[in-house]
């Protein structure tokens, strides 16, 4: 993704955009020695052992999770996808990537291509174009949930450099577990009345967790039920970070849980934050640090403490009552045994409803120095009220009381060609009732189906209100991070309650930081601001993956007609699949 920037900057000179390649790893399409990286994977099922409980997941080239890929900024990522599921479509999603000029690669199924169909392959090329921390997940059904998902880690460009120091670094990849299958857990949302998927079993680093058992009691002579990570199961088996003394580490940390909030934290550790979903930040430093489902951070750990013991990493639930056990693996000091326990347990996390030290946490995120500031002024704003609503008897999840269905022809290919009946017609609706109160449950909890899109017009500066209501049921109010493609965008600020206008004097327009992903908290809202500068269609959803397959999520459509070179294959289904099988272009 890269930052979004106004059109007036849009026409700035190449001396000026090299200039804050330094500053914001933004650089051209003719970096120095960028390379195309070729990957041929397969994706299918296979017998796993996340947490140490066997289960059905979904693999690639027989990993799990997922091969990482590593690139340069200008690199360009050529990717030879074949289905191997049997009986189910599969895309991949490159979160954060921005993806210009190939809107057709966000791996979006039913909104920037057809979902690939069993045995059939499709080659994903795109340019990732801004160094930074990413990662790709699977965006069909819920398939994420089953496991599709892995690292993407792009480099500054030959010859570039990060505006800070470290001597090593390790990519931590966090995700949450359940012992029911996501084809279950789909099948319950999608009942009447809604069966909840419940609580995650297990908190996974880089796809490793421990159910049921004690990970200190491994390192120790504890009675406790202790975690048999030898003879073949080293599927579950902790990566375990090594490290020397008195060296900086950074750690690039995203996070691909389906439900959680997640805390994570190292015994007797600072944690200096310098870099957000691709962007770098003023740095600061934190015991804790918060990541919402879709987050990446970067940060800096300095191997300072006694190098003759070990330090417990511990992952934590926040947002939600926690039913989870802690995540845990071991920062290792050379040349310390690895099997001495750490002196002090690990390290507890906030409470789980402390809303405010979230937010405080939040506040010090700011926008590195020399960063791209946001238009001032704002052409167009969107305020999406978030509710949780019944349909015929069916929990759903709604904006501005609307709960998204996705079409079978995909938005790209229906707008590009006019077919108009593809999708409702009908925008929907930019705002809410202004005497609706966001404190109580609604008095028509009903809601309707819908699939219109919100259509942009090019290089406009649009504001979008996120704005968090109570649930059906009294007293409850959830917390949604809402994950945006093809673009980043400023985060303006958050508040209390209902925004009214007043509450635009607290918008941040001198140091905001750059994200693609932003937290709404429990009866309040959030505000952000980004350039509709991306051509194509792009998902702006919830990114807790029972949400979104609830139905909560909008369509941002940006002048697609200018959309160019489409692969027949991405449009092979639905209307546009009859007008390719019928011989006209796509």
């Amino acid at each position: 993704m890269d930052f979004l920037i106004d059109s007036c900057m849009i026409k700035c000179t190449r001396f000026l955009l090299l200039s804050l390649c330094f500053l914001s790893s933004f650089c051209l399409n003719s970096t120095l020695g960028a390379e195309v990286r070729h990957f041929k994977w397969e994706v299918k099922y296979m017998r796993w052992s996340p947490d140490g409980v066997e289960a059905e997941v979904i693999g690639i080239n027989g990993q799990f999770p997922g091969p990482t890929i590593q690139a340069r900024a200008g690199d360009t990522i050529h990717v030879e996808l074949t289905n191997k599921l049997h009986d189910e479509g599969v895309v991949i999603h490159w979160h954060g990537i921005r993806q210009a000029g190939t809107p057709w690669a966000d791996g979006t199924a039913s909104i920037s291509q057809c979902p690939i169909k069993p045995g059939k392959t499709f080659v994903y090329r795109f340019e990732v174009d801004k160094a930074g921390t990413y990662f790709y997940h699977g965006h069909y059904g819920m398939q994420r949930s089953a496991g599709l998902y892995g690292s993407l880690i792009v480099d500054v460009a030959e010859g570039g450099k990060e505006p800070f120091h470290y001597d090593g670094e390790f990519n931590i990849l966090l995700s949450d577990w359940w012992h029911k299958s996501s084809r279950e857990q789909e099948l319950d949302l999608s009942s009447k009345p809604t069966r909840w998927i419940g609580e995650p079993q297990t908190l996974l680093i880089n796809g490793r967790g421990q159910y049921n058992c004690s990970l200190a009691a491994h390192f120790s002579n504890s009675s406790a039920n202790h975690c048999n990570l030898s003879g073949g199961n080293e599927q579950y088996a902790p990566q375990i970070l090594h490290v020397h003394p008195n060296k900086t580490y950074r750690l690039r940390i995203a996070s691909s849980t389906s439900l959680s909030s997640l805390n994570l934290a190292i015994g007797n550790h600072k944690l200096v934050v310098v870099e957000a979903d691709g962007n770098y930040l003023q740095p600061f430093s934190v015991d804790n640090i918060d990541i919402q489902s879709g987050d990446s951070y970067s940060i800096l750990v300095t191997t300072n403490q006694d190098p003759s013991q070990n330090y417990w990493i511990s992952v934590s639930v926040r947002g939600r009552e926690p039913k989870t056990p802690q995540g845990l693996t071991v920062l290792n000091y050379h040349p310390t045994s690895i099997s001495k326990l750490p002196l002090s347990p690990p390290p507890v996390a906030p409470k789980w409803d402390d809303h405010d030290y979230s937010k405080t946490f939040l506040n010090k995120i700011l926008a590195l120095v020399g960063s791209p500031k946001p238009p001032t002024k704002s052409n167009r704003r969107i305020v999406l009220l978030n509710t949780q609503n019944f349909i015929d008897g069916y929990t759903k999840w709604s904006v501005n009381n609307i709960s998204l269905v996705l079409p079978e022809t995909p938005y790209l290919g229906s707008i590009k060609h006019g077919l108009s009946n593809a999708f409702d017609g009908k925008p929907p609706p930019e705002n809410f009732k202004q005497d609706y109160d966001v404190m109580k449950p609604a008095s028509n909890k009903n809601s309707t189906y819908g699939s219109g899109v919100y259509y942009l017009k090019l290089n406009t500066t649009v504001d979008v209100i996120l704005q968090n209501a109570n649930a059906i049921q009294e007293n409850v109010s959830e917390i949604h991070p809402w994950h945006l493609h093809g673009h980043d965008f400023w985060v303006l600020g958050y508040g209390e309650g209902k925004f009214v206008e007043k509450d635009e004097e607290k918008f941040n327009l001198k140091n905001p930081p750059l994200r693609s992903t932003a937290v709404i908290f429990p009866y309040g809202w959030t505000a952000i601001r980004f350039v509709a500068d991306n051509p194509g269609a792009w998902a702006f959803h919830c990114h807790i993956e029972p949400h979104l397959h609830m139905g909560m999520g909008v369509i941002f459509a940006e002048d697609i007609h200018r959309v160019q070179n489409i692969p027949s294959d991405a449009l092979a289904c639905g209307l546009t699949g009859k007008m390719a099988t019928n011989n006209v272009q796509t």
